[in-house]
Order: C-alpha cells, then structure tokens, then sequence
C-alpha cells in the first residue's frame, strides 16, 4: 500500500504543478461567466434586427389589420405596388402580395425576400395573418366586434402556469428550466471531465511504457499497484480541480453582488420577506429587484447537497469506471497514434452517446430512456446527473440501484482492466488489438 501511495503522491503533485492545471483550474470560471455573459449579449443583438415587409393585399383582408410587432422588428407597409424586384431592391426586406384568398383553406402565401429573414420574424408575420383569417371567421360565423375577439384573447392569457411539488415542508416551486440547464450542465461537465483525465491516465501509461520507465517500476512495484497509483493520483487532480472550481465560482458571484446598487438590495430582501409586496403598487419595486428577487428564489429551490453529493459520486465512479480501462489500452499501444485511435475508439463511443442521452433526460427525465441510460454503468454518470436537478425524477431506489451497479460495474472493468494491463505493459514490438486484449483478460492465470 505504500508504494501504491508514494505513485499516487507522484502522479498528484507533478500534475498540480502543471501550467495547464493551474491556468485551466483558474480561467474555467472566468470562461464560464463570460460564455452566460456572451448568451445574454448575443440573444439581446439577436432580437434587435429589422424587418421591414412591404404587403400588397388585392382582398382587403388583411390591409391595415396586421400589427406591427412591439420593438419594432418586424414592420408591415402597405402598397399596391407589383414590381417586387424594385421594392426589395429599396428598403424592404420582404414582400407579400395576396391576390386572392380561397374561402376554407387559404393555403400557401408566398414570401419574396431579399435576404432570408429570421426564423423569428416568420413566425411573427405567419401568426399575425392567421390571426387576422382567425378573426374574420369569428366574425363572419357569430358576428362577434373585433374589440369582443380582443377582449376575449386577452383574458385568456392571464393564467400563470407553475409546477409546484410538496417536499414534506409545504409546496415548492420547481423552475424547470433552471432544472434542466444545471442537469445539461452536470451532465457536460462529467462527459469533459471523463474524456480528459481518461485521456490523461491513458497517455501517462503509454510514455512511460515507450521511455521503458515502466520497466524500471514494475521491477519494485506490480503492475496492479502502478495502474491503481496512476489512476487514483490523476483522480485526484480532478477531484481538487472541480472543488477550486466550486469555491471560485461562488466567490466570482458573491463578489458580483457587491455591485448591484444598494437601494435594490433592499428592495429585494423585502420581496424575499414578504412575496405580495409585489401586487402593491406604492412600494415602487424596480423590474430589476423582481428579476434578481426571482432568480435567489429559483436558486434556493435546487436541492444543491443532493446534486453536489451525487456529481462527486457519479465524477469519481465514472472516472474509474473508465479510467482502468483507459489505463488498459495504453498498456497496449506502441507509439504508433492509428493504433492508439482504433482502440479507444470502443471506449469513448459509450460515453459520447452517454452524452446524447443525457441532452433528453434533461428536458424529459422521466422516459424509459433516461431511466435505462442512468441504468447501465457505461452511460449512468452521465445520464443520471442530467436528471438527478428535476425534484422527484429519480425515486430514492432508482439512485440507490445505479450506485451500486456503477461500483459492481468499476471493480469487474478494474479487474479485467488489471489483467491487459499486467500483460501489455511489457509488451513491445507486438501491434496491440481488441482480439489479444480479450484473450490476456480472460486467461487463467
């Protein structure tokens, strides 16, 4: 064991040490706060683009009926003007001409653009026509005024539709959104963090078996004890590198708070204290204040002992899951990287469609998918962490049944893992493959 423990000592300050850990360890933060940063300039640039459609209507249907969208995106003027070529060519972006309208089915309404328009904007101008044939059958089956249809419309918006679960202490409200960003974050987290140390663990067998160092270890030490030293030690590299990660992540938004003015602190911690101050007009609460007052709410909702809990479970029992295995084919590679590319190319095909499924169990974690993808131990520290943030996706049993099959499933990975590796780290000039590897795990030894 002391040997083990001086390996895992080597293998853990040499890469603490490491530039590209420090520099990774203290820019991931900062690279995190600028990418929601980015989401929020890049969609805020998005919506401000202009459209200007230019409509030519014959039937008079639609003529100075269709609205104008509310920041001005999306502008309909109307002309009776047929020479498109030449519209377009001025200040339109777009240009509809309605000749005629079939009474029960209008059918397809052509669209000229001078460039493609924004998905967005054809939405808009799509739902305002079929708001405006919608109304005119209104009328014309119950002669309803267009201000009745309004009125109608506008009182059937009003319902504000939550999801709330009783957690044994009141109901709570659930911000399924927020759910399942932090499960595709969890879940991308784990499938970056596999792939790098597994790679990691895999390059760091294959240099020291080409320097022929291994040679020189596996005289003092067994092969077992120099794969679990090397495997334990860059684990913990990445265990420390997510923990730093965690402190300097809150500390970078504890220090943001510093500079949100005063006077809407306050005004937030009197939403927090007393939630239908908002229906009271005299307190002059900012848009701001019910923003920021909405988001501390939404982030108190996450059970976030629970989902820290399990990522720490489901980082370390993935990582070693697959790192033996990663340790195994290195074992076996030469210095020739096709060779390297063919092997592990069987190993990291589970955890890319890991990560394929866990993009669907973080909107819907309760599909027969999502249950079997956190099942089986090649898919489940992915799949899992994507649904764990959803309150009630994932019975206590169900947690407690992929826990023990992802440990069942590293100690048969480790020991088959350990057998290749005991014949191919001393192995040269033999090409390594898929078929020798079987063979030397299953022998009897």
């Amino acid at each position: 064991m002391s040997k083990t423990w001086l390996i895992i000592q080597r293998e853990y300050i040499t890469r603490v040490r490491n530039k590209t850990f420090l520099l990774s360890t203290f820019l991931l933060p900062l690279v995190i706060v600028l990418f929601i940063a980015g989401t929020i300039f890049i969609s805020a640039k998005g919506s401000s683009g202009k459209c200007l459609v230019a409509f030519n209507d014959e039937t008079g249907v639609f003529k100075n009926k269709l609205k104008n969208k509310a920041d001005q995106s999306v502008t309909f003027i109307y002309t009776s003007d047929t020479a498109f070529d030449a519209l377009l060519n001025k200040e339109y972006d777009a240009y509809i001409h309605v000749k005629d309208l079939q009474k029960k089915s209008p059918g397809t309404i052509s669209i000229e653009v001078k460039k493609q328009i924004s998905t967005e904007a054809e939405d808009y101008i799509r739902n305002q026509m079929n708001l405006v044939l919608e109304n005119k059958m209104l009328q014309e089956n119950f002669q309803l005024p267009l201000t009745a249809l309004d009125s109608m419309r506008n009182s059937a918006k009003n319902i504000d539709l939550i999801q709330s679960k009783d957690e044994g202490k009141g109901k709570q409200q659930i911000y399924s959104g927020l759910t399942s960003a932090i499960g595709f974050f969890c879940g991308i987290l784990i499938y970056i963090t596999m792939l790098i140390y597994g790679t990691q663990v895999m390059r760091g067998v294959m240099e020291e078996k080409t320097n022929r160092i291994a040679e020189v270890i596996v005289s003092s030490v067994k092969p077992f004890q120099l794969m679990m030293g090397k495997i334990i030690g860059i684990g913990a590299v990445g265990l420390t590198q997510f923990l730093l990660w965690v402190i300097l992540v809150a500390g970078i938004f504890s220090v943001a708070q510093i500079f949100i003015p005063h006077d809407i602190m306050l005004q937030v911690q009197q939403l927090q204290s007393n939630p239908g101050i908002q229906s009271n007009s005299a307190m002059q609460i900012s848009e701001a204040a019910k923003n920021i007052a909405e988001a501390k709410d939404a982030l108190n909702s996450i059970n976030w002992p629970l989902i820290l809990g399990c990522f720490l479970f489901f980082f370390l029992g993935g990582y070693l899951f697959y790192s033996s295995l990663f340790a195994a084919v290195g074992s076996v590679i030469n210095e020739d990287p096709q060779e390297a590319q063919s092997l592990i190319l069987p190993i990291t095909m589970p955890i890319i469609f890991g990560f394929i499924i866990m993009t669907q169990a973080a909107q819907n974690p309760n599909t027969s998918l999502a249950f079997w993808g956190s099942m089986i131990p090649f898919t489940s520290p992915i799949v899992m962490m994507g649904r764990i943030p959803a309150p009630g996706a994932v019975p206590w049993w169900e947690l407690g049944l992929s826990m023990l099959l992802l440990v069942s499933g590293f100690l048969i990975t480790t020991w088959l893992a350990a057998k290749i590796y005991h014949t191919g780290i001393l192995m040269y000039g033999k090409k390594g493959s898929w078929k020798e590897m079987f063979k030397w795990a299953f022998r009897r030894s």
